[in-house]
C-alpha cells in the first residue's frame, strides 16, 4: 500500500537537524569547545555527529562519555551542561546549511497549500533562530521543540501536537525524518513516516529504520505528495 494514498496526505511534518539543517559543524564545534573548558580532549566531529538526536542533555552525556550507551557523573553533566548551551548559543548557525533539495520541496508544498510543521529534539530558541537564520521560518505553520511539551521525540505528544495545530488527523500527516525517533514516535501517533538516506541516525543504516518509504531528498518527498495528492483529485473528479 502507497503511504502517500491511503488516506491522502493532507500535512507534512519535517524534522530539523539532519533532514532540513546540516547543524552537525555547530554541534561539534560546541561539544569539543566544551571539552576543551573542562580541560579534556577533543573528539572527532564524526563520531560527534553519531551522538546527535535525543537532545542537548545527552548529546553532552555522550560527548563526555566519548559513546552512544556511555554514562558520565552526574556533577561532570551537571558543569558541562551549561558551557555547552553557551558554546552552542555562539555557534548555532554558523555552520550550518541547508540540505540540497530542501528549499525547493518547501516552495512545492506551500504552492500546493499544503500546511507544514518542523518536529525537533531541539530546544525552541535554538530552533526558531535556526529557522530564521536558514530562511525556512517562513513554511512552517507550526513548530513543536524538545522543550515545547513534556515529552519529545520518540513520544507520540509532539506529533499529535502538531497534527491538532494543523488541522489533520494524524494518519493524514506525513513525517518526514532521517532517524529511528521520526518512525518510531510517527508509528506511535498513527502518521506515515519516510525518511531521506543522509542525516544523523545514531549509527544505525537508514534501511534499518522501518520507514514506510526511503526518498533521496526532500523535494523528492514533495513530488510524491504533490503527485499523490492530484491524482486521487483527478479520481474524485471522475
Amino acid at each position: 500500500m502507497d503511504p502517500l494514498r491511503y488516506p491522502p496526505v493532507r500535512a507534512v511534518m519535517f524534522d530539523l537537524d539532519g533532514t532540513l539543517l546540516d547543524s552537525a559543524p555547530d554541534l561539534a564545534c560546541a561539544a569539543n569547545r566544551m571539552l576543551a573548558a573542562l580541560g579534556l580532549p577533543g573528539r572527532d566531529p564524526e563520531l560527534l555527529a553519531t551522538f546527535i538526536g535525543k537532545g542537548i542533555t545527552r548529546l553532552v552525556e555522550r560527548t563526555l562519555a566519548g559513546s552512544l550507551e556511555g554514562a558520565a557523573d552526574a556533577p561532570l553533566v551537571a558543569r558541562a551542561l551549561p558551557l555547552y548551551e553557551r558554546f552552542y548559543e555562539e555557534e548555532s548557525g554558523r555552520n550550518t546549511s541547508v540540505f540540497p533539495g530542501v528549499t525547493e520541496g518547501l516552495e512545492m508544498l506551500a504552492r500546493e497549500g499544503v500546511p507544514l510543521a518542523c518536529i525537533t529534539n531541539k530546544s525552541e530558541r535554538f530552533t526558531h533562530a535556526l529557522l530564521d537564520q536558514t530562511g525556512l521560518a517562513h513554511f512552517f505553520r507550526t513548530v513543536v521543540g524538545g522543550d515545547t511539551l513534556p515529552r519529545r521525540k520518540p513520544d507520540p505528544l509532539p506529533f499529535l501536537h502538531a497534527c491538532e495545530r494543523l488541522g489533520v488527523a494524524a494518519r493524514e500527516a506525513l513525517m518526514v525524518g532521517d532517524s529511528q525517533n521520526d518512525v518510531a514516535g510517527a508509528r506511535a501517533a498513527g502518521c506515515p513516516v519516510v525518511c531521506v538516506p543522509y542525516g544523523y541516525r545514531e549509527g544505525m543504516p537508514v534501511d534499518a529504520l522501518g520507514s514506510d518509504a526511503i526518498v533521496a531528498s526532500v523535494v523528492e518527498a514533495a513530488r510524491l505528495v504533490v503527485a499523490s495528492r492530484r491524482s486521487l483529485a483527478r479520481g474524485t473528479e471522475a
